[in-house]
């Protein structure tokens, strides 16, 4: 079914590129290639996902192309200049659209790369500047439009359906997770990486779900399910630090929490019904005279009960996604908070990437105008296109040896093509035809993961190699000096993006987990206390991108984010319940922060993990029997959160 899916969209894409090809054609437009190259650029294999490219890739072209307008005319006479404007124009731009994590960041993607596209090629004939932007625009438009109208009318892919069963697929993983976690699995937390990079990539498909022909009540549930989702990684990964605490107390697990885990177990997969309101945690009491057993207990009842009331929540959200009339409507459950709505940004990695594209187009434009070879200006463009691409890409070196072996497969592919081919298509239905096997493969390539990029390289390079126009003309040495430039642009890009970013995804990761350090240090302190939300998203959000990276790096990191994530959720959950709290168990809990927070500063003086000061679990026990002593029910959430930090920072130390 999914190879059907896939070869579906293929066949819309090449429908489409070769109506934006006919048009161009039939409107005499200087590269037509250019609206059939687009259409693969915008194109997805979910309508919602075209509509939100398409139209931010216009904004981008047009905003990239009136800056080569205002440029060009009054720069030409000085290239180095010229070239200099170009360089800070695409650092900016970069910058931006890697800030950006929605369909916003190809406005400034495109704008980024079209000012060189437009105004270089321009340089030898700056009067036309205005023409030559205004073709540019009417192709990539023409691309676009045919792209999104396709896609709109023949055999339309929603959103919401492939949403709910990504979502589905995520809930059957973080089951699974969690079952191993209560069955005590050794390599429980083998999966939990997936499932924080799994629920980060749901954020690409709720923004597109915007753009889909939706209700707005489809789109609250998705956004709903995100943040409940959102709240079972912190939730989990403690409960697996108290089950283990347990497991490891002399006492050993208690027999009704045993049957309960049990009970849970067989629910969340499905085998059993939902488990019943558990009278028996009340056994377990956090009280003074618990002890550290009945603490650990009682925790683990509670950080139960939270786990199902969560999962009955995703569940229902999960199954209101999209029409769905054959399942029954339940109430949207409310959501308390909004962690994930903040995002980390490292704007030293972001600003240095962005200064390296800079860097490499500027390089690129003197190598051209020292050399003055007549078609550098060809190849600056598209170096520079290449270089933005490789801006976003931490570990260059694996793409750049495919990026290179693809361009050489583009060149032979299209030299091909060029020279035996197109000359034999004596009209458009030919030409349609010849074009159809190259071209049915690429789209294959865009509906499959991992492909993305070599597919936009392979449908821009075949198309321009190819020079595909509406009079043909196959001039051997001036196609040979066209194809020498861009295979010159193509291998400087990869080399530049190799030689000035040696060190990959082990740097980035590091920093991360630096920031994370960080921002514990300040989530301890009251000066925190009015941010949780927003320290709570950026907390998760770093852990969404620490986990590829761990993937990518063959350095053996300490920490991978998951300890860091339980004690900030326990850190926030004490300094929200601090004004509740009498003065003896206030000064109790706030003496514990600051324990936590001095430690973390100590980890960002030495630059690797340390141990936890031994005095920690004392202030702990001296917090836990202060608030155990708090009448009401809101000392619960408190309890927990100690425990927690307890087991997280101090595991299997006596209490």
């Amino acid at each position: 079914m999914a190879i059907a899916r896939q070869w579906l969209f293929s066949l819309k894409a090449f429908a489409a590129a070769m109506l934006a090809l006919y048009i161009a054609l039939a409107l005499g437009l200087p590269r037509p290639y250019w609206a059939m190259a687009t259409v693969y650029f915008v194109s997805h294999p979910l309508t919602g996902a075209t509509r939100s490219k398409a139209a931010y890739r216009v904004a981008g072209t047009v905003l990239g192309a009136t800056a080569a307008v205002a440029t060009v005319p009054q720069l030409v006479n000085m290239p180095i200049v010229l070239m200099g404007a170009i360089s800070l124009w695409i650092v900016g731009l970069v910058y931006l659209s890697m800030l950006q994590r929605t369909p916003r960041s190809y406005v400034f993607l495109l704008a980024a790369y079209t000012l060189p596209i437009v105004a270089l090629p321009a340089v030898s004939q700056p009067a036309g500047i205005f023409d030559i932007a205004v073709a540019r625009i009417e192709e990539i438009v023409i691309g676009i439009v045919c792209a999104g109208l396709v896609g709109a009318i023949v055999f339309p892919a929603k959103v919401a359906p492939a949403l709910r069963a990504r979502a589905a697929t995520w809930l059957a993983d973080a089951a699974a997770w969690a079952t191993d976690i209560m069955s005590g699995d050794p390599h429980a937390s083998a999966s939990r990486h997936r499932l924080a990079a799994d629920i980060l990539a749901l954020d690409q498909l709720i923004t597109q779900l915007s753009y889909d022909t939706e209700s707005a009540n489809t789109l609250r549930h998705a956004r709903a399910l995100r943040e409940r989702m959102t709240m079972l990684m912190p939730l989990l990964s403690s409960l697996a630090s108290v089950l283990e605490a347990l497991r490891k107390h002399p006492d050993g697990m208690p027999a009704p929490l045993a049957q309960a885990l049990a009970a849970t177990s067989g629910w969340l997969k499905g085998r059993a019904t939902a488990p019943a309101q558990r009278a028996a945690g009340g056994s377990a009491s956090h009280g003074p005279r618990g002890g550290h057993h009945a603490a650990l207990a009682a925790t683990a009842w509670s950080q139960l009960g939270k786990l199902a009331e969560h999962w009955d929540a995703c569940v229902a959200l999960q199954q209101g996604i999209g029409d769905r009339p054959d399942s029954p409507r339940r109430p949207l459950p409310q959501v308390e908070a909004q962690p994930a709505r903040a995002h980390h940004h490292d704007h030293g990695m972001l600003l240095f990437g962005a200064c390296s594209t800079g860097l490499a187009v500027f390089c690129a434009g003197l190598i051209w105008i020292f050399s003055g070879w007549e078609d550098g200006a060809g190849a600056v463009a598209v170096a520079s296109i290449a270089c933005c691409f490789f801006a976003t890409i931490e570990e260059p070196r694996p793409v750049a040896y495919s990026f290179l072996r693809w361009s050489t497969v583009c060149l032979l592919v299209s030299s091909f093509y060029l020279f035996l081919v197109v000359p034999n298509a004596q009209s458009f239905e030919t030409l349609t035809g010849m074009l159809a096997l190259p071209y049915l493969g690429i789209g294959m390539l865009i509906a499959r993961p991992g492909f993305n990029l070599i597919a936009m390289l392979l449908s821009v390079n075949t198309a321009s190699f190819a020079n595909i126009q509406s009079v043909y003309d196959a001039n051997f040495l001036a196609t040979f000096n066209g194809s020498l430039a861009t295979a010159a642009a193509m291998l400087f890009a990869p080399v530049w993006a190799m030689a000035t970013r040696p060190f990959g995804a082990r740097v980035a990761a590091r920093r991360l987990i630096r920031a994370s350090w960080q921002d514990l240090a300040q989530a301890a302190t009251r000066r925190a206390a009015d941010a949780h939300t927003r320290l709570g998203g950026r907390m998760f959000d770093r852990l969404g991108q620490l986990v590829p990276r761990l993937a990518a790096s063959d350095d053996k990191l300490s920490s991978d984010g998951f300890v860091e994530l339980q004690v900030g959720y326990c850190a926030l959950a004490l300094q929200q319940a601090l004004p509740s709290l009498p003065l003896p168990a206030r000064k109790a809990v706030r003496r514990v922060l600051s324990v936590v927070a001095r430690h973390f500063r100590a980890r960002l003086r030495a630059g690797h993990v340390i141990a936890a000061p031994a005095e920690l679990t004392a202030w702990i026990d001296e917090a836990l029997r202060q608030v155990a002593a708090v009448p009401g029910g809101a000392r619960r959430e408190m309890l927990d959160a100690l425990v927690v930090l307890q087991v997280t920072l101090h595991p299997g130390a006596p209490s």
